[in-house]
């Protein structure tokens, strides 16, 4: 049987899964049909495709450790399992942060307007310019292989010794996992620096767009205009989810290192479903075919319910003629 704290972490983590997922289902769905109705797909759909997919495995890896820290016996004896978790969460991770970077960069390159030649130079080579980002963040993958197995090595060392050794063996050894997490941190850096330059350059290309309409006596509300705050809206709320995201990442990683039999840790775990679940749901409102495909969605269900109700209100009010009748 589950104690009431297991039941109430698995219900709120099988609830951030449901709407993660729905989110990011409805993206690669539309997507893909549109891919395969126009045999084309351009190049903004398929980094969103792609996220979508990195962000439904990422959800499977969480929802998945979840359980295992519920239901699964001690540690030790599901170490492969933790390991094999561990590896999966990391990869996907890396992917769902490097593809939101790369669409934030693509943004930048399609939406801003700058005269400096090497600007002009990256922007005539936007796609090729993202691929090459995606490429050459695989030496941090690597390098977040390398550092990971020896963490996991490291807390091999320490579950397996007894309890009445593990608080001495943590003082020892706290110099030594800070070091490790702030390696494993390194790999994030990169991410965020581009993320916010884009931001910044953003901001700099739309008061600037802004200053030449209102020389020329023209109104702000023009459709470059529109598409900056549009993509500022969107590097923003990447750079405020993946904050929190982070943030609870490192948290939760010391927070079990420190209190690993304590089960309200667990509860911080679930900060880290917001970057995935949230993030899907303000793409689908700024992106204009998945919001208009999303409001038609809705309105078929509506309807259909509204369907589903009258027949239901007929079926009762002749079941209520039937039995008078009779």
């Amino acid at each position: 049987m589950l104690a009431g704290l297991d039941k109430i972490f698995l219900t709120l983590s099988t609830a951030e899964f449901i709407i993660g997922m729905s989110g990011n289902v409805f993206v690669g769905l539309v997507n893909c049909s549109e891919w395969i109705k126009n045999q084309k797909i351009s190049f903004v759909d398929f980094i969103l495709t792609c996220l979508a997919l990195s962000r439904i495995t990422q959800l499977l890896v969480s929802l998945w450790q979840s359980f295992v820290m519920t239901l699964s016996p001690p540690f030790y004896s599901t170490w492969k399992s933790a390991k094999l978790i561990t590896l999966l969460w990391r990869i996907t991770n890396h992917w769902t942060t490097w593809f939101t970077t790369c669409l934030s960069i693509f943004y930048l390159l399609k939406i801003a307007h700058f005269s400096h030649s090497f600007f002009l130079w990256l922007k005539w080579r936007t796609n090729r310019v993202v691929l090459a980002i995606l490429v050459l963040s695989l030496p941090f993958l690597l390098f977040d292989f390398l550092v990971l197995e020896s963490l996991n090595d490291f807390f091999l060392n320490v579950y397996v010794m007894d309890e009445s050794n593990l608080t001495l063996h943590i003082n020892d050894s706290k110099s030594l996992y800070i070091k490790t997490l702030i390696l494993l941190s390194f790999s994030y850096t990169i991410p965020i620096v581009l993320s916010l330059i884009s931001l910044v350059l953003l901001f700099l290309s739309l008061v600037r767009h802004i200053r030449n309409l209102q020389l020329n006596f023209m109104g702000s509300r023009d459709p470059s205009t529109q598409a900056h705050k549009g993509a500022i809206k969107m590097v923003m709320s990447f750079l405020l989810l993946f904050t929190v995201h982070f943030f609870s990442i490192q948290l939760t990683n010391w927070m079990l290192f420190i209190f690993w039999n304590n089960k309200f840790t667990k509860f911080i775990m679930l900060a880290i479903y917001v970057f995935p679940s949230g993030h899907s749901l303000i793409l689908i409102l700024g992106n204009s075919k998945l919001r208009q495909t999303a409001l038609k969605v809705l309105r078929h269900l509506k309807s259909t319910l509204k369907r589903e109700k009258t027949i239901l209100i007929l079926y009762r009010c002749y079941a209520a003629i039937y039995n008078g009748i009779l």
